[in-house]
């Protein structure tokens, strides 16, 4: 369900990127209140085209609310082009509640960030929330980025060094500049983290890893991290920009005739499948309120549980192994492979 939300503050980042934060009115505070690492959608409609995109909220969980994400222009991105260059505070945007379960809920322990770019978006308020809400936590962030112009919330970052100057670790690498103190330019590719991590870090010690960022870093990372012996458990991923390449899942063969049963807010249906067409589409064609943002793999937003049938998953950059496992499947990214499947988004 979308809120229409009041545009508090427009904050310039970069050049290609604004921090946005939205009015909550009271009566929405426990609606908006988000996890450490969650997202939120936000839809407008151009010339009778619905768009909906996912940003991560970048400030610390609290009991009172402050919405605030941040937005690099993508090219040709049809909402941060909007957002960067016409959205203006007073603006209303409708906004889905927070989801998302790239997160950390505060304990005691050593925790680490490795981000790219606007990847530094949900781990900025994972770190902000657990160093303020445990004493015993420390976090190291290894972050990634073009240029020192294009760094996102450097002074959000520099404020969480300067409050926790004990347990908050910043490593900042540039790979189109050089810096005069700390890494040499370069990305932090799977070479270099697999000799960088050791030198930095006693891995075995580590309580969580949280990588986030482009899908080349995320990607590396995990390899760097599973050659250094951590355990897949322990590795936390979120995906920020995925092109639209080939399907990362084998093609099946299809069924010649398929339907899917949909249980949504406690009401069912059954609608067939068109050839092609994802579950999800098939379900959006006669329940609107399906859940969904991106529909590219990547947010998890359209997560249900499989009950009956079989499917297959074109992408999958959202759900963790056990999840999987669990029955949970994509229904943007799922297609039928037997004739009647059976899905459930209320569990």
């Amino acid at each position: 369900m979308f809120h229409p939300l009041r545009v508090r503050e427009i904050e310039r980042l970069a050049d290609d990127a604004v921090a946005v934060t939205f009015a909550v009115p009271p009566e929405l505070r426990t609606t908006f209140r988000h996890t450490p690492g969650q997202h939120i959608a936000l839809r407008r409609t151009v010339d009778g085209q619905e768009i909906r995109r996912t940003y991560s909220i970048c400030t610390p969980a609290t009991d009172e609310p402050v919405l605030r994400v941040g937005i690099r222009l993508v090219e040709s991105g049809a909402f941060s082009t909007y957002a960067l260059k016409e959205l203006a505070v007073g603006d209303t945007v409708e906004v889905m509640a927070p989801a998302g379960r790239f997160t950390l809920a505060p304990r005691p322990g050593h925790f680490v960030g490795i981000v790219g770019g606007s990847g530094i978006t949900p781990v900025l308020s994972i770190a902000g929330t657990l160093l303020a809400q445990q004493p015993d936590a420390r976090f190291c962030l290894l972050r990634s980025d073009r240029t020192a112009a294009s760094t996102m919330f450097l002074e959000e970052v520099a404020d969480l060094k300067d409050r926790y100057p004990e347990r908050f670790q910043i490593v900042q690498s540039l790979s189109r500049e050089e810096q005069q103190a700390g890494l040499p330019s370069g990305r932090l590719d799977e070479a270099r983290l697999r000799s960088l991590l050791p030198a930095l870090l006693k891995i075995d010690a580590i309580d969580g890893w949280y990588l986030c960022g482009p899908h080349g870093l995320v990607q590396g990372a995990e390899r760097a991290l599973r050659a250094l012996g951590v355990p897949r458990t322990h590795i936390h991923e979120e995906i920020f920009h995925i092109d639209n390449g080939a399907p990362t899942a084998p093609a099946a063969a299809a069924p010649a005739h398929s339907t899917v049963t949909a249980t949504l807010d406690g009401r069912s249906g059954t609608w067939p499948v068109h050839d092609g067409e994802s579950l999800l589409d098939a379900v959006l064609r006669n329940r609107a309120d399906a859940p969904y943002a991106c529909k590219g793999g990547v947010c998890g937003t359209c997560r249900a549980f499989l009950v009956s049938g079989e499917i297959r998953m074109d992408r999958n950059f959202a759900l963790e192994s056990d999840e999987v496992d669990a029955g949970y499947v994509l229904a943007c990214q799922s297609h039928p492979v037997t004739e009647q499947v059976e899905l459930d988004f209320d569990r």
